[in-house]
């Protein structure tokens, strides 16, 4: 049977070493879980059953395993340090047997973006990220109709924009919406992408380095590699929607306390095809993953056991393709989820009705 590993680490420190070590995450503080990740060995995590294609019926298995790193230790350690750490966990999924390699969360950020990695391994790997564009701008067309939001007269933003997903977000977007603002921390960058995606954009483009300009944007779709939230309450405007691909966060929790007439969805949630059972709890519900997950899965399924998403450079062709076989196998855009939690159609009607008022006392 034809198989894969997917690389999680632990993002929110405390909770998600609680997942698998109820013990250590009571007794240790998030300090201290930073610190001694650096000691930690790969951890094996679970095996994953039941992925079968809704196309051929091809069935898949896979395992989770563990980069013990949380995303702090991933910025204060020396790369190679990181790297060594990476391809010990990748060692773990060669002698598991998997035939592809998925890097999750900040595994697929790290230096070069895969590429080191890939070229240590006999496995072939995968950052997901091209799934991931895929999914995020799917999800906040969506969101943007359920929120009676015109997508082709929007204001939209993308945060993160000269990274490598929110370039190529960047680059779909503009093809469908009224107004784009590429938000980032380098101008020179920002500038370098809106030159690559004018061509084909119908959009009126801008460049900025200030989160100010959100108060603008209809739509916004975040996919920073910030430590810490970026988007604040007061960033945005009544009726908008947020959706954030990253993790961690670039949306504060303080925006789900403080405004109820703005929609934030998490990007890319997937549904799985075949009844899949992932025997841990990664905090989605039953069924469904993230989307670069998926990637790593839907090429499984196609038997494409080659590095496939790598580098600070994705094409919009390899974009395409992708969603194409995963659509093929049966992976599709799920329900929203905002801050762990589903959201439903009463919460969205909530949002819709606050942001009438909200816009009424403008």
């Amino acid at each position: 049977m034809d198989s894969f590993a997917f690389i999680i680490h632990p993002i929110d420190p405390k909770r998600d070493v609680s997942r698998k070590f109820p013990l250590l995450g009571r007794i240790l503080n998030e300090d201290q879980i930073n610190f001694f990740s650096t000691f930690f060995p790969p951890v094996y995590i679970s095996e994953i059953e039941g992925i079968t294609s809704a196309a051929t019926g091809k069935e898949i298995k896979g395992w989770f395993i563990a980069c013990p790193f949380t995303p702090k230790r991933m910025l204060e350690l020396p790369e190679k340090m990181v790297y060594d750490k990476i391809i010990q966990t990748g060692r773990l999924a060669e002698r598991l047997g998997a035939n592809i390699l998925g890097l999750g969360a900040f595994t697929s950020v790290v230096g070069d973006a895969g590429i080191t990695i890939a070229r240590s391994l006999d496995v072939p790997v995968t950052t997901g990220d091209s799934y991931t564009v895929s999914m995020a701008v799917d999800a906040i067309i969506e969101a943007a109709r359920v929120m009676e939001i015109p997508l082709e007269s929007a204001t939209a933003a993308v945060v993160g924009a000269s990274g490598t997903i929110g370039k190529v977000c960047a680059e779909l977007l503009a093809e469908a919406v009224g107004e784009l603002y590429l938000i980032g921390r380098r101008e020179d960058a920002l500038h370098a992408v809106r030159e690559r995606i004018s061509p084909r954009s119908k959009a009126c483009l801008h460049v900025s380095t200030s989160m100010d300009v959100l108060s603008k944007a209809q739509l916004t779709l975040t996919v920073t590699s910030a430590v810490h939230d970026v988007i604040r309450p007061e960033h945005l405007q009544p009726g908008s929607v947020v959706c954030d691909v990253a993790r961690p966060r670039d949306v504060s929790a303080m925006v789900a306390a403080a405004r109820n007439d703005i929609l934030v969805v998490d990007g890319g949630m997937v549904d799985v095809p075949g009844p899949v059972n992932f025997h841990f709890n990664f905090g989605f519900p039953e069924g469904k993953s993230y989307a670069c997950m998926a990637e790593t899965m839907a090429l499984a399924l196609e038997g494409r056991f080659e590095d496939y998403t790598l580098g600070k450079d994705i094409s919009r062709e390899r974009v395409d393709e992708i969603t194409a076989i995963a659509k093929k196998h049966g992976f599709r855009l799920s329900g929203f989820r905002s801050f762990e939690r589903e959201v439903t159609e009463d919460q969205i009607d909530f949002v819709r009705q606050n942001a009438r008022k909200a816009l009424k006392r403008r």
